[in-house]
């Protein structure tokens, strides 16, 4: 058993000197390693053998064995380092960087489509002298609702279906809020845009839960609905070019009296009738009136001395209609095709 261990031991170092002449990378070296010295390797198996010999050619053959493994440990430890730092100095050979060589150009950013839209709608009214405000999302019902002239039973709240939230309160369903603040805090004459985020249970191509507002104010003594048609017929010929018509029509809403919905020559046919205006010729853009006198009853302002007018308009709306967009959901997608054509 002795002499048959001590020519097996002969055989493994002479075969793992053959296989370290062949190592050329860390990879392999490791290999070798598990080959020889792993818990199933040739060395471990000599070791295992040993327990079948005497006491006394134990000594003998351990010494041996020992020789072999160390050497073995030594090799491949000292090859793994020579080979891992040369491995190292050709990858940075390799990856040098050539400093005369032009920079790589970053793309550009851009604002969103629906952020630029809002900047241009407000820009229109701050350039004619409307001042810019803007209010909490989370509301309470008193000043979505209440002050806005929509008791608790009153049909128009079946118009606006509400997130509600903890204590009462909500998540605002138009920016008017933000009006009932202002005139509370401010006192006539007021010319005022409020822009912002909005929210409604409403998901379809042309609606989406959360989507943006612009709504202004107007307080002063003598103002009327020439001011309120004059102002609004502005802002269509600046965003929508001055060749289109504008028309105003009869409308409901509760917190203005009389109202009116505007409407715009389709951009689409040019009023000669299409499927997207349903053969109308005239494509809505937003709502508008005179501000009702229980309005200005809820913030103390005299509704004998002073008159005004309201509008609102959805930003998302303006943008698909401007550009041609037939579904709201492409705003929200990110998908960087869309958003790079602004």
């Amino acid at each position: 058993m002795k002499d048959r261990l001590i020519q097996e031991i002969a055989a493994i170092k002479e075969q793992a000197e053959a296989d370290l002449a062949g190592i050329s990378d860390a990879t392999s070296a490791e290999s070798c390693r598990i080959k020889y010295l792993g818990r199933k390797g040739l060395v471990t198996a000599v070791l295992k053998s040993m327990k079948e010999l005497s006491p006394e050619e134990r000594p003998e053959i351990g010494r041996e064995v020992n020789i072999l493994k160390g050497g073995l440990e030594q090799r491949i430890s000292e090859l793994k380092d020579s080979l891992g730092r040369t491995e190292i100095e050709k990858r940075i050979s390799s990856d040098r960087i050539d400093i005369t060589l032009a920079g790589r150009r970053m793309p550009a950013g851009h604002s969103h489509p629906l952020r630029g839209m809002m900047r241009e709608i407000v820009d229109v009214f701050t350039e004619i002298g409307f001042s810019v405000h803007v209010g909490p999302e989370i509301e309470s019902d008193y000043y979505n609702f209440e002050a806005l002239s929509v008791p608790p039973n009153h049909p128009a709240r079946d118009m606006q279906d509400t997130f509600y939230v903890d204590n009462g309160c909500l998540l605002r369903t138009h920016t008017s809020p933000v009006q009932i603040h202002v005139m509370e805090e401010h006192k006539p004459p007021i010319a005022a845009v409020f822009p912002g985020a909005v929210y409604r249970r409403d998901n379809d191509i042309t609606h989406s839960p959360m989507f943006h507002q612009v709504e202004g104010l107007m307080v002063d003594r003598h103002i009327t609905m020439g001011d309120l048609k004059g102002v609004l017929s502005t802002f269509c010929h600046r965003i929508f070019g001055g060749s289109l018509d504008v028309r105003f029509r009869p409308s409901y809403f509760p917190f203005t009296e009389p109202s009116a919905e505007v409407d715009i020559q389709c951009v689409m046919c040019s009023g000669s009738g299409c499927r997207v205006c349903k053969q109308s010729g005239w494509l809505e853009i937003l709502g508008c009136g005179m501000v009702d006198p229980q309005v200005f009853k809820a913030v103390k302002i005299n509704s004998k001395k002073y008159s005004g007018f309201a509008f609102g308009m959805g930003v998302e709306r303006i943008a698909m209609l401007k550009y041609a967009i037939n579904d709201i959901r492409f705003f929200y997608e990110n998908d960087m095709r869309f958003l790079e054509q602004f």
